[in-house]
């Protein structure tokens, strides 16, 4: 099931109102896009936000969150692509985004056990190599809660692991594209699986030359600014 915009989290149509006149700085922010060929084709791996978040409760949604002060000065098994690095330097410096590639990497072993990289005793070196870039959204204004969040893509092969929740995730599994939408969804999630399905469909050169988008406002789609001088 995809909500409307309004009612989308965080925050809703009463946050909204609640937060009416603040100005939130969006936090930034990571998701991963971890998928695999399944036997009806591509499935994702999502997970339902528990029942007692305030953000997000019951939604179904992928493994990610925002970018720690760690991140900025952790080790990796493997560097960002030039092409990611690319995209992702599109808005954010070099520090930044290297950040948000490790981000994405921690979240998903925090929240499903999943490993990209390797684990040395009980820190992640996650192998930014693997990452592919997607798009970029962020929150709309006059909700408690914001995030600047790029949207990253890993194939499921290049994770290793047990897939475990950490219990912030219920029901984490991989979902086809369509069966995901019969879920309770995010409307901006809903917009990513749309991306990412379109991303898909294209060659690598195709993916490589691509426009970039933001999704702002009320979820819109606009083409992402280029960086400024």
């Amino acid at each position: 099931m995809t909500e409307a915009p309004t009612a989308d989290n965080p925050g809703g149509v009463e946050e909204a109102r609640r937060t009416a006149g603040r100005s939130v700085t969006p936090r930034h922010a990571a998701s991963l896009i971890l998928w695999r060929q399944g036997p009806q084709g591509v499935e994702v791996l999502m997970g339902l936000r528990h029942a007692s978040h305030r953000f997000m409760p019951n939604v179904l949604v992928f493994p990610g969150g925002r970018v720690d002060r760690a991140d900025h000065r952790a080790p990796a098994l493997g560097e960002l692509p030039a092409f990611t690095r690319t995209c992702l330097e599109r808005q954010a410096p070099p520090s930044l985004a290297r950040a948000i590639g490790i981000a994405a990497a921690r979240e998903l072993e925090e929240e499903t056990g999943l490993v990209l990289g390797r684990m040395e005793g009980k820190r992640l070196l996650p192998d930014l190599a693997a990452l592919d870039y997607l798009c970029r959204a962020v929150t709309p204004p006059n909700r408690f809660r914001r995030f600047n969040a790029r949207f990253l893509i890993a194939p499921a092969e290049a994770a290793q692991g047990t897939l475990r929740g950490s219990g912030e995730l219920e029901e984490l599994r991989f979902f086809g594209i369509e069966e995901a939408f019969e879920h309770k969804i995010a409307s901006i999630t809903s917009k990513v699986l749309r991306e990412f399905a379109d991303w898909l469909a294209l060659t690598p050169a195709g993916r490589e030359a691509r426009e970039l988008v933001c999704f702002r406002g009320m979820d819109t789609r606009l083409p992402e600014r280029p960086p400024r001088p």
